[in-house]
């Protein structure tokens, strides 16, 4: 398990310009920005619609002891998302954003929305997650798939395990996931911070297609030689893994907050 120093480098802003700017300070979910539903042509909408709260300054997503599962075929799984596009083929094709395992065909046919699908440059969002070994709340930056199902790797800017936080440190998992992209490895580590997870903190990535820095709080966390140089949306998403079906409904909701999340390209 990697460990940053108080040495690590700090993130510099100064290359880059603002594209996407975000503070859930309207009276309603952006839909020029957001989508509110996870992967949705892999389901109905009713499973992949998100649940959530908005607040001056910061969404909670929120899961629900009514939810229904995200895919029946896929156990238990919980989720709500916002995301920055869809696409998919037709239905019963097997085109489409994040094809997560072999077999999947499309249910809900989606049109190609790009709303924000940078190739380069830098992300970073506060977020804040709960302590609860449930669920976790993640970042990631997935690749589109309009352009061919290969360009679907994934740049994770943080995977919050709520097992894995609190006040005495926190666990942060980040990196670069293959998925049907053979030009890329999966690179993920788990890295140890000084830090407490429930509380607001900000995570980031900076990449082209040839490097990717990760950062935590404006700190270098890893340094990865590779990256991604084709269309990717913006994920955000709380996920609850529940040990059963029957679920106590004094347990809900869970939750994990977000604020300020921004996008810069390469000036």
């Amino acid at each position: 398990m990697a460990r940053v120093t108080d040495a690590a480098a700090r993130l510099d802003r100064s290359a880059y310009a603002p594209v996407f700017t975000e503070d859930f300070t309207g009276p309603q979910l952006d839909e020029a920005r957001w989508v509110a539903h996870y992967l949705p042509q892999w389901t109905t909408p009713d499973r992949s619609a998100a649940r959530y709260e908005l607040h001056p300054g910061w969404l909670r997503l929120r899961i629900d002891a009514d939810q229904p599962a995200w895919r029946p075929e896929d156990g238990e799984l919980r989720v709500s998302n916002l995301q920055t596009g869809t696409f998919s083929g037709p239905a019963g094709s097997d085109r489409g954003t994040h094809r997560h395992r072999p077999g999947l065909t499309v249910r809900t046919p989606q049109p190609p929305q790009r709303l924000f699908t940078p190739t380069a440059g830098l992300i970073e969002a506060r977020l804040r997650a709960v302590a609860d070994p449930a669920v976790m709340l993640a970042v990631w930056l997935i690749g589109f798939e309009e352009d061919g199902p290969e360009q679907a790797g994934e740049i994770c800017l943080t995977e919050l395990y709520g097992d894995r936080i609190g006040p005495g440190g926190s666990t942060v998992r980040l990196g670069i996931k293959a998925h049907g992209d053979r030009g890329l490895r999966d690179d993920m580590a788990d890295v140890a911070l000084g830090i407490d997870a429930t509380g607001w903190h900000t995570y980031a990535a900076a990449w082209t297609a040839a490097r990717t820095e990760l950062y935590v709080d404006e700190r270098l966390v890893r340094t990865l030689d590779q990256g991604i140089g084709y269309p990717q949306q913006l994920m955000i998403d709380l996920f609850e893994f529940p040990a059963a079906a029957d679920r106590d409904p004094a347990a809900y909701p869970k939750h994990g907050d977000v604020a300020a999340v921004r996008g810069y390209a390469p000036r």
